[in-house]
């Protein structure tokens, strides 16, 4: 039950967010304020005075005219109006405990960096799974166009990696923690319209690929001690590589863990401005030979890690 008012919740406050931003711009590419009529040389000529962020200011706007004279006024009572809901829907992100934290010029040009590399993050994805794609379609379907030969169980799984980085990268979502219900929201995500329960931690047992290794069934009370650990962890790429193999290995969920666990450990280098991790198109085999060996032998952590380490940190 706290899990779903959680979901709500984060989903609500970024709706509210999103429709804040867009009252700003709105009320930002208005043209109003209180009307000065200044007479220099004998003509007439406009000047707005306005506060912004708590502060005034004083904008010429141009030579007076009845018609640009009556718009500022016809502005004025929209910017009214702009500013009445601005009001509201800031109060009630307030209530929501929702905090306009200012990222930092790290963290901002690190959600630049991943918004920009998109496509190319969910087409190596897609690769890793094993989705039959090309670039090209997955730039077609994260913008809503319609594809050839592409299955709609594709299309949605596609859309779900779409939806779950817009999650982690939205400013609301980039400045909360890193941590187990991030995590199961993710899956979440990642899961929409496969599985009923996705977001819930695995009670079957499940079978891995390659090997005769099979993983236990995950306790959510040892999940959410040993993710604490990890997360606990001074350096930020270590704790990154360290939770992206812990959720990998689990196998936490009924499916989507490798996608969850990328996306998991995104959230964690971005919200640091520390960069992006990515399994590099033609390393797949590699990191799937490696991945096989590190669920069947603990000891075989050091080389997935320093694989992660060298082969897929992008670090800005």
């Amino acid at each position: 039950m706290i899990y779903f008012l959680l979901y709500n919740y984060i989903f609500e406050t970024m709706d509210m967010v999103s429709q804040k931003k867009s009252l700003e711009k709105q009320l930002n590419d208005l043209l109003w304020g209180s009307v000065e009529i200044r007479e220099v040389k004998g003509g007439q000529y406009i000047y707005l005075h306005k506060r912004i962020n708590g502060m005034s200011r004083t904008v010429y706007v141009g030579e007076f005219s009845e018609p640009l004279h009556n718009q500022i006024l016809k502005n004025n009572m929209t910017a009214k109006a702009l500013k009445k809901q601005l009001r509201a829907i800031t109060f009630k992100l307030k209530q929501n405990g929702y905090t306009d934290a200012s990222l930092s010029e790290a963290v901002r040009l690190n959600i630049d960096f991943a918004k920009r590399n998109m496509v190319d993050t969910i087409y190596k994805q897609a690769v890793l799974e094993g989705i039959a794609v090309t670039f090209l379609d997955i730039e077609t379907i994260i913008e809503g166009g319609k594809v050839n030969n592409v299955s709609a169980d594709d299309v949605q799984k596609i859309n779900n990696l779409k939806h779950a980085w817009q999650l982690i990268l939205d400013e609301g979502v980039i400045t909360s923690p890193s941590d187990y219900n991030l995590l199961r929201l993710i899956n979440k995500l990642v899961e929409e319209g496969f599985y009923c329960n996705a977001g819930s931690l695995r009670i079957v047992p499940v079978s891995i690929g390659g090997t005769k290794w099979k993983p236990e069934l995950p306790i959510e009370s040892l999940v959410n001690e040993q993710l604490a650990e990890i997360l606990a962890i001074e350096d930020v790429y270590e704790r990154a590589v360290r939770a992206l193999l812990f959720v990998t290995k689990k196998q936490l969920f009924i499916d989507g863990n490798k996608r969850t666990s990328v996306i998991f450990a995104n959230h964690i280098l971005i919200s640091n401005g520390a960069g992006l991790i990515v399994i590099p198109e033609e390393q797949v085999s590699e990191y799937k030979r490696l991945l096989i060996r590190y669920y069947e032998s603990e000891e075989e952590i050091q080389a997935i890690r320093q694989f992660l380490f060298e082969v897929c940190l992008i670090k800005l």
